[in-house]
């Protein structure tokens, strides 16, 4: 089979790998229909953050795909099932024609799903990344008693995942959502979900945020990028007693410094979030299918171009490079 090969950090080729097999009992074989691209792939590929173990692994580090099952030893998934594939983030496979999972790392596309139709299978692809948020945002903005108060939302980054942490915060009862993002063309979109936008550095967040609060800071900030700079503007944003929500990838591995005597004087909460799937059962993951399923959460935006497995590298230069313009980019195989 041809699947990606990462042999170093800023190198990523395509190259033949040997055909998976499912061996063990609830192994499942997937043949990739689509996979997605994810700012975190941009981290391992480009940012130093590979794996010590991603060079010997086929397709990764793709980890948003949705495909067909070729074989399997599942009682639970069949030969023939469309599914949506979650391997771990750090272990991802799905750059590649076929891929190796176990049945607690996929979930049954909705009944009725057309393996033709091209278009429905790259919005439901989008369960991953979404499921991803819904996940999160149950662990910065948990039910509460009593509730805290959801005044101004501030998300850091108009990306796929800021774009969909948009919509989360407007489905939470969020007065004001800001959004900040270097890029008009996907601040456009924010906007167009009712957001407040903000494009950085040519406009200052810190206004904005204290025009749209009456000076009293954001109860939630997310940051949704994965650079230090936005996690300690995020403090600085946040108001007293407020969450700070932190998304993006750390930057490195190691410390990281934060403006922690800020922090404390405000009685911040910082919540990172990660591992969505390793959630028992999936449930954000089948949550976010059954909402774009049923039309619930705007996914559109996200079908930008599709480029061949063969152009990976070219596919995540362009994501680099902010996707000139798009929201997302999809690898079909």
């Amino acid at each position: 089979m041809r699947g990606s090969h990462v042999p170093a950090t800023g190198t990523i080729t395509v190259t033949d790998w040997p055909d998976p097999q499912a061996r063990e009992p609830g192994q499942v074989v997937v043949r990739t229909l689509h996979a997605a691209v994810c700012g975190s792939d941009l981290h391992v590929v480009f940012h130093g953050l590979l794996h010590e173990e991603g060079p010997a692994r086929p397709g990764y580090p793709g980890h948003e795909g949705v495909g067909v099952v070729v074989e399997s030893r599942s009682e639970h998934v069949p030969v023939g099932a469309l599914v949506l594939t979650v391997p771990k983030g750090e272990m991802g496979g799905c750059f590649a024609e076929l891929q190796l999972l176990d049945d607690r790392h996929v979930v049954e596309l909705p009944a009725g799903t057309d393996p033709e139709d091209s278009a429905q299978l790259r919005r439901l692809l989008m369960a991953q990344q979404y499921g991803t948020c819904l996940y999160a945002m149950r662990q910065f903005w948990p039910h509460e008693t009593p509730a805290r108060r959801a005044g101004t939302c501030v998300v850091m980054g108009a990306g796929s995942a800021g774009l969909f942490f948009v919509q989360e915060a407007w489905r939470l009862g969020f007065e004001h959502v800001v959004v900040s993002d270097l890029e008009q063309p996907r601040l456009e979109i924010a906007a167009a979900l009712g957001a407040r936008t903000v494009r950085v550095p040519e406009q200052d967040l810190a206004a904005v945020v204290a025009e749209v609060s009456g000076g009293r800071g954001a109860d939630l900030v997310i940051e949704a990028v994965g650079h230090d700079v936005l996690r300690d503007q995020a403090v600085e944003l946040a108001a007293d007693r407020g969450v700070v929500g932190l998304f993006g990838l750390p930057e490195r591995h190691g410390p990281t410094e934060i403006p922690l005597w800020t922090a404390f004087r405000k009685s911040l909460r910082i919540q990172c979030s990660v591992a969505a799937q390793a959630e028992p059962g999936l449930t954000s993951f089948r949550e976010a299918l059954r909402r774009i399923s049923e039309g619930e959460i705007d996914v559109e935006y996200c079908l930008g171009p599709e480029y061949p497995l063969e152009r990976i590298a070219e596919a995540l230069q362009v994501a680099e490079e902010h996707g000139h313009g798009h929201v997302k980019l999809t690898v079909t195989l």
